[in-house]
């Protein structure tokens, strides 16, 4: 039967908590994830994932102490897509797309209080602000135009109703949940910038962690797909996408850990609606790498503290951005 104060690895595995997004991820997407402009590879070109930006460490563990934890994160995207690729963007073709966002989450995690045994189950939500800058030529007529708009606004939220972990033993976990984005954020059809992308996505989660040498070296897993609703003001549906990624971690004594992180995108359907068939469906894949830095605190009270950052290069890219996200995640309990 699994026991937290069974061995020094279960301990740090516990005590980091698990963060959201995907996505980190999301989540949330992210855990981490999350961009704004009617988007995925899909409609918009991105989507909720950012390639390597969900995954969180200890991906696989939801710790049996029970309590809220916290977590601040920070993304930033700068990508684009080559002028002699279209795509889809307010309702219309676009040529040369770029777009620069910041986006910043605050996420809670519920811990419920469940007996010791090998199973641990939380909730959380996360409330999203986003900054977003697009440029993109629009067909005008026999003329095209530079259309340039920025937002600022809250971006749409998300939540996870029910996670689930499942500790095999003392080193190999697993994880499961559903996260939900809602279309809270600010919409306008007629605009290339949006806060919101103006769709339910639902998306399904597993997650894997196995701790080696005496649990200070992780490698956790983490794979889903995400099921967007149609968009009714452009009669867009973007297409069902998987996505999966990898993080190793090596940490110190001293608190520090240096890795990496590889991510790769996958649309598994062709988008639906006029302008998707234009495009042929206009399927997208990303593939990225990058390396991993973290740091961790503990006081003698319970009280912890965890930073991440990330920084991941895309490449193999296909009717999606194209760019080099980084992110800084901020974790603490009391």
């Amino acid at each position: 039967m699994y026991q937290a104060t069974q061995s020094l690895h279960c301990t740090r595995s516990h005590r980091m908590g698990r963060a959201a997004s995907k996505h980190w991820t999301l989540g949330i997407a992210a855990a981490g994830l999350l961009f704004a402009s009617q988007s995925n590879a899909t409609e918009g070109a991105l989507g909720r994932p950012i390639t390597g930006m969900q995954i969180t460490p200890y991906a696989g563990v939801i710790p049996p102490a029970p309590g809220l934890q916290w977590s601040v994160s920070y993304i930033y995207y700068d990508g684009e897509i080559s002028a002699s690729r279209p795509a889809p963007i307010a309702g219309q073709l676009g040529l040369g797309l770029e777009a620069e966002a910041s986006l910043s989450m605050l996420t809670g995690v519920y811990i419920w209080p469940t007996k010791a045994g090998r199973w641990n189950f939380a909730s959380m939500a996360s409330l999203p602000y986003i900054d977003l800058g697009t440029q993109v030529d629009l067909q005008a007529g026999p003329l095209q135009r530079r259309v340039n708009q920025n937002t600022g606004n809250l971006y749409d939220f998300y939540f996870a109703p029910v996670l689930a972990s499942f500790h095999i033993d003392q080193v190999r976990h697993l994880s499961f949940g559903v996260y939900i984005f809602a279309p809270t954020g600010n919409y306008d059809p007629n605009r290339i910038a949006n806060a919101g992308l103006n769709v339910w996505t639902y998306s399904p989660t597993f997650a894997y962690t196995q701790l080696m040498q005496k649990g200070t070296l992780e490698f956790s897993v983490q794979a889903a797909t995400d099921w967007y609703s149609k968009n009714d003001d452009t009669n867009y549906e973007n297409g069902v996408v998987f996505r999966s990624e990898a993080l190793l971690i090596k940490r110190t004594a001293s608190g520090w850990g240096i890795g990496g992180v590889v991510g790769w995108i996958e649309q598994l359907e062709d988008d639906k609606g006029p302008l998707a068939d234009r495009l042929n469906g206009f399927k997208g894949r990303s593939l990225g790498a990058g390396p991993v830095i973290t740091y961790s605190k503990k006081w003698k009270g319970g009280e912890h503290v965890d930073l991440t950052f990330r920084y991941v290069s895309e490449f193999s890219v296909k009717n999606r951005f194209e760019g080099d996200p980084l992110s800084l995640s901020v974790g603490f309990g009391f």
